[in-house]
């Protein structure tokens, strides 16, 4: 049994906030996902062009999400052996998967891991939707960043699937809880 925590939800939910706040309090590493994606994609051999050019079809982002799927799961083999002990907040798309047999590669991989815990909202997927939908429209205003509407579909797609509740060990609803207080509601119920 590995007592790494592993964190998965949508865009938005806080896995890289709340990761950050579990590192401090527990004196552990943090590996965000995002910020080590593309040298893991070099390694096993992911073509950024091909996935550009399948984004530019009619496939669009889900197409590029099925691509890069069997690369994910690479990824997240690897990446487990290489960071054994800490916070991992994986990317919303690494979670969720269209292929079964992927799926259940990824099953094998975090079966070890009883700490592997979906950030989501609500229970309601639609007002899950609508709560990130809210959150993101005001953090990227804030920031002066563009976004589409293609953003908030990509999300309401990734909220829908049951992968992520299929992966998850523990399921956290973040609804009118600030950062801290889930952070706690995670700590406090860490399997070692």
């Amino acid at each position: 049994m590995n007592s790494s925590i592993i964190l998965i939800g949508p865009i938005g939910v806080g896995k890289t906030t709340v990761g950050r706040l579990l590192a401090e309090s527990l004196g552990l590493p943090l590996c965000s996902v995002d910020d080590v994606r593309s040298g893991y994609y070099e390694k096993v051999g992911y073509d950024k062009s091909l996935a550009a050019t399948i984004g530019a079809t009619e496939q669009g982002v889900r197409g590029v999400l099925r691509y890069a799927e069997p690369f994910d799961v690479q990824m997240i083999k690897m990446l487990l052996a290489d960071f054994q002990q800490g916070v991992i907040d994986l990317g919303a798309s690494n979670s969720v998967y269209e292929d079964k047999g992927l799926l259940a590669q990824v099953e094998h991989v975090l079966e070890p891991y009883p700490n592997v815990i979906l950030l989501v909202p609500s229970r309601d997927k639609k007002e899950s939707a609508k709560i990130l939908k809210d959150r993101l429209t005001r953090m990227l205003t804030e920031e002066g960043k563009p976004f589409s509407d293609e953003l908030f579909a990509l999300n309401e797609y990734f909220i829908q699937q049951s992968s992520n509740y299929q992966l998850a060990k523990r399921v956290i609803y973040t609804k009118d809880k600030t950062y801290e207080v889930i952070q706690h509601e995670i700590t406090s119920g860490l399997v070692y």
